[in-house]
């Protein structure tokens, strides 16, 4: 077939979408739907595992006080603190400070918090580390020292963290491929039954244009074409949406159990443009599985 006959093949995929408009629209609804099911737990993941990594990585400490603690043991908590040349004490944070940080981090929940008759909350320093690769800081060791001394409840630093969710997050990834591949076939079977039910309502039409000679790739790349349009459009609009609902809550500070903020970011290009590409395949892939029922491929 000769490359010049392809914008007129092209036209005509156009003029199948628009005779069978109903069709293809509810097709390219349900596809944009998958797709952006799809990327918004793409948009999840992507922010959740940046915020894991970067609060695993920033090396901080939290030194959990307990309740009768005296004066004395906490200025001799403070003076062994200050005296890590790596660590600085961010802030001291009280029970009451504890409490209002927890009410702002619920929002609108926070009055699940009006029966309690005892802040349950303790007292606790928040301890940054800097130059942690230059003096080979040993962080067990410090909590091990911290946690020795009177006064002291609980230390907990943020490398711990990175590894309790490690394996929470590869579940995370494993669930995402599971629910990416059931959307995918659902796509394909999106496609597959619109552009059957295109070739149904033009088969007489395609008998004929079989009959004066017409070749089967004539008569399938408008076909394909019309996957191909239908696929990229999905795509867009999926990532349009994706993108406004990303605007709406990107203006907005969350939090991750009223432990530390989290900013979202949208997803990075590579996967913008993995998602128009997993659409025009699938969109692709669906066409010529229709168009084979009818067709030597």
């Amino acid at each position: 077939m000769r490359i010049r006959l392809l914008p007129y093949l092209f036209k005509q995929a156009l003029n199948n979408i628009l005779s069978n408009r109903v069709v293809h629209a509810i097709g390219l609804g349900t596809m944009v739907v998958s797709l952006l099911i799809f990327g918004t737990f793409l948009l999840l993941f992507v922010n959740l595992n940046a915020w894991v990594q970067g609060w695993g990585h920033s090396m901080s400490m939290s030194v959990y006080l307990n309740d009768d603690i005296s004066a004395a043991q906490r200025a001799e908590i403070t003076s062994f603190i200050g005296n890590l040349a790596e660590a600085e004490i961010k802030r001291f944070i009280s029970k009451d400070a504890a409490l209002r940080d927890l009410r702002s981090a619920l929002g609108s929940q926070a009055g699940v918090l009006e029966g309690l008759s005892d802040n349950p909350l303790p007292a606790s320093f928040e301890v940054t580390f800097t130059d942690m690769d230059d003096r080979g800081t040993d962080l067990k060791g410090i909590k091990q020292a911290l946690q020795d001394m009177y006064g002291v409840e609980e230390v907990q630093y943020s490398e711990e963290w990175l590894h309790r969710f490690e394996g929470l997050m590869n579940i995370i990834k494993l669930v995402g491929f599971v629910i990416g591949g059931l959307l995918c076939l659902g796509i394909l079977f999106i496609v597959t039954n619109t552009i059957k039910l295109t070739i149904y309502s033009r088969k007489e039409e395609i008998e004929i244009l079989k009959l004066v000679g017409a070749t089967d790739w004539f008569v399938k790349i408008p076909y394909l074409f019309e996957g191909m349009i239908q696929g990229i459009l999905s795509g867009v609009f999926a990532l349009v949406i994706l993108y406004f609902g990303y605007f709406l809550i990107s203006t907005k500070k969350m939090y991750f159990l009223g432990l530390a903020g989290l900013d979202f970011v949208f997803i990075p290009y590579q996967y913008t443009l993995l998602i128009i590409l997993i659409s025009v395949s699938l969109g692709l892939l669906g066409c010529f599985i229709a168009v084979g029922r009818f067709f030597d491929i």
